[in-house]
């Protein structure tokens, strides 16, 4: 084939190609990985992609769901941090004390992030020894609005059927010692 008719021929399926593939959709506030092993610490990257019907973004808080230990923010430039504590309902040993209090929300604020661009926000924490579902629930607060990404899904519901989902990740359950591989 000569390269005059090849190149109709690869427009055409380039075309074809892009009517049927979209990109994933990115409206929501989602973790980067989807999905973490129980029990291990975890860096955590809550992913903003707009801000509230096109304005901008200033602040993001983000609460912390039961039986996640120690949660630290990543600071951002231009960014301020607040780091709120709480009682525990059940207190749990760290490094040789007894923890009876712990981190319960994060806040970036006073930051400025344009409806057209997106950021991370980052958290260091020390997830669940259970396997499972959790959620962290945000609210972003915006120029003008804000949006409460705080809807966690009924049993048998799917995220996709909530307007305003909070941030899913998965627990999954450790491998069996013998099973690890080193890279």
């Amino acid at each position: 084939m000569t390269a005059s008719r090849l190149l109709p021929a690869v427009t055409i399926a380039l075309a074809s190609l892009g009517a049927s593939w979209t990109p994933p959709a990115f409206a929501h506030i989602v973790f980067e990985q989807k999905a973490a092993t129980a029990g291990s610490y975890f860096k955590g990257a809550l992913m903003v992609g707009h801000g509230c019907n096109g304005s901008a973004t200033r602040a993001i808080t983000v609460t912390i769901p039961e039986g996640v230990q120690g949660a630290h923010p990543q600071p951002k430039a231009g960014w301020q941090l607040e780091v709120k504590r709480a009682p525990l309902a059940k207190p749990y040993a760290s490094h040789g004390k007894t923890v009876s209090e712990d981190v319960r929300t994060l806040r970036w604020f006073a930051g400025s992030l344009a409806d057209a661009h997106f950021d991370e926000f980052v958290m260091l924490m020390k997830l669940p020894e259970q396997a499972g579902k959790l959620y962290f629930p945000v609210v972003q607060e915006c120029e003008d609005g804000r949006t409460e990404w705080t809807q966690i899904p009924a049993d048998g519901q799917s995220l996709r059927e909530l307007k305003t989902p909070a941030a899913e990740l998965e627990l999954t359950a450790p491998m069996p010692a013998g099973h690890a591989h080193a890279h």
